[in-house]
């Protein structure tokens, strides 16, 4: 059994106990939405000098074995990597299991996200190589976390909450391993060409400026210069060749399908015909749509509507699939602003369409920059696994409080104009609405509609909203109301959930601060 981390629990402001110290850490509990003011200098990489790099700009080693050993790989450090070929990703436990292989101990993994096909980091947790997971896990990964048998505790963060915790120097990394579909020898790479071309690499961006060392991984070298360039070369330690680097098909997973259920399209239909009875949906007007399925079937619909009305947005913001590219093609919008790429329709946007624009988390999502894209969308529509009558939403664990999602860049979407959560009223006869999300990830005070195949539910602290509905046709009905007829449909009121009391991972909100815990399940 992992050695438990003996720390005391406070209540932040939320009315969640959260652990006062994680992983040797001093946490700040979460003090309330812009209530938090950080201070101080951002991180900065070591100085490092020409000198010391091949004058030919010819960073080649021969496998990850010789790059580690290079970067002084050794017990309890940092290892990073990105998610931007999602499912189909190899070179993270590629680099882990040669990291293994060099007889490295404890160390952290702190991958943008991490998917199921990466299950195989459960073995090197098991030998001791790998102590804990700092980042969103999906599957296996996150069930083996709840379990309790990770030696150190889960952090959860958003994009943009990652990109912070880099910069503030709250996580330092020693080792970012990048991933490229297209990369010189140099170092200068990017994602959307290459027989494994992902689209952006925006979530490695900031592990090539702050880490301490670089290692760039590809299955397509290319003469120098690699153009465009999303990382560059100076920033880069090391590049090695591999046969590949991934499957670029398992872009698309079971989160980036649209649905086919007919109480799901009715969902997306109603999100659809929200935006126009609130006028949101107006010339120059923007939105940002998530990749679940029910995301995915309101873009169809929201299109048609753009259509009959003559209307024509100034930018889409991505998770960029071929639903967004369909509205560029057809001069539905003037740009898609794109920081992740969920299938190979927005791949090849990407590469050839000069106003589809690879960002990152630094301009989208982080929140303690000088301001975030995120704050200038209009409406975005996003999933969730529960929601409460407070407007509370969880995504990341299920009932049970079993782990098993990540948060993505899902917090730094709720500051946008208009928060429109799209979801079920039940899953597998559970009720989604609840008295008390089981693990809170958004303040209900920034989530201002809840759409169901029941009706929809506004915040009453959106008054402007539900003034700009007044004489719609739709189904507008309080959340209360709505969650007691699932009750009654799904056999009554859930029982109550059981845990352990001991933390195996918390929830990190955009700032920084601590906003709840994940428990051990009883």
């Amino acid at each position: 059994m992992p050695t438990v981390e003996k720390t005391g629990l406070a209540a932040n402001a939320a009315g969640r106990m959260v652990p006062e110290s994680v992983n040797g850490r001093r946490q700040v509990p979460y003090l309330g939405a812009g209530k938090y003011w950080p201070a101080g200098l951002k991180a900065s990489a070591p100085i490092r000098t020409a000198a010391n790099y091949p004058a030919n700009g010819d960073k080649r080693v021969s496998d990850l074995e010789t790059a580690l050993r290079k970067c002084g790989l050794r017990d309890g450090m940092v290892i990073s990597s990105h998610h931007h070929l999602r499912d189909g990703d190899r070179v993270a436990l590629m680099a882990l299991k040669a990291a293994a292989r060099l007889g490295v101990k404890d160390l952290m993994w702190f991958p943008s996200a991490s998917f199921p096909s990466q299950k195989d980091a459960i073995e090197l947790m098991e030998a001791g190589v790998i102590d804990h997971i700092e980042g969103s896990m999906n599957g296996p990964l996150g069930d083996y976390c709840t379990q309790g048998k990770m030696r150190g505790m889960g952090v959860l963060r958003s994009h943009g909450g990652r990109w912070q915790a880099i910069q503030d120097g709250e996580v330092h990394i020693d080792v970012a391993i990048i991933a490229a579909p297209a990369a010189d020898a140099f170092g200068n790479c990017d994602g959307s060409h290459g027989k494994s071309a992902c689209g952006s690499l925006g979530f490695a961006l900031a592990d090539s400026i702050y880490a301490d060392y670089v290692i760039v991984v590809t299955d397509n070298l290319v003469p120098f210069p690699c153009v465009p360039w999303q990382i560059q070369g100076n920033n880069v330690d090391f590049v090695v060749e591999v046969d590949s680097i991934g499957d670029p098909a398992k872009i698309v997973s079971g989160t980036t399908q649209i649905t086919r259920s007919p109480d799901r399209l009715r969902i997306a239909e109603f999100v659809a015909r929200f935006l126009q009875d609130a006028g949101i949906m107006r010339n120059g007007f923007s939105f940002q749509a998530g990749s679940g399925g029910i995301s995915l079937a309101f873009v169809s619909y929201l299109k048609e509507m753009m259509k009959q009305a003559g209307v024509k947005a100034r930018f889409v913001r991505g998770g960029s699939t071929k639903y967004l590219v369909e509205l560029l093609e057809e001069g539905l919008t003037d740009y898609i602003l794109d920081g992740q790429t969920f299938d190979l329709d927005g791949v090849r946007s990407l590469a050839n369409n000069s106003r589809h624009l690879a960002t990152s988390p630094f301009t989208s999502y982080n929140y303690h920059g000088k301001g975030s894209f995120a704050s200038m969308v209009d409406a975005v529509v996003l999933g969730a696994t529960e929601v409460d009558t407070d407007f509370n939403a969880n995504v990341v664990t299920h009932s049970d409080g079993r782990l098993l999602h990540g948060i993505g860049g899902w917090q730094n979407c709720l500051a946008a104009g208009c928060t429109i959560l799209a979801l079920p009223s039940f899953r597998d006869r559970i009720p989604v609405i609840v008295d008390d999300v089981t693990t809170l990830c958004g303040p209900g005070e920034l989530i201002d509609v809840v759409v169901t195949e029941r009706g929809i539910a506004i915040n009453p602290l959106r008054q402007d909203l539900i003034d700009a509905v007044k004489g719609s046709k739709l189904p507008i009905r309080p959340l209360e109301d709505i969650k007691n007829e699932v009750q009654r449909i799904c056999g009554g009121k859930p029982q109550p959930r059981k845990h352990s009391d001991r933390a195996v991972a918390i929830v990190k909100w955009v700032d920084g601060t601590v906003l709840d815990t994940v428990w051990q399940t009883a």
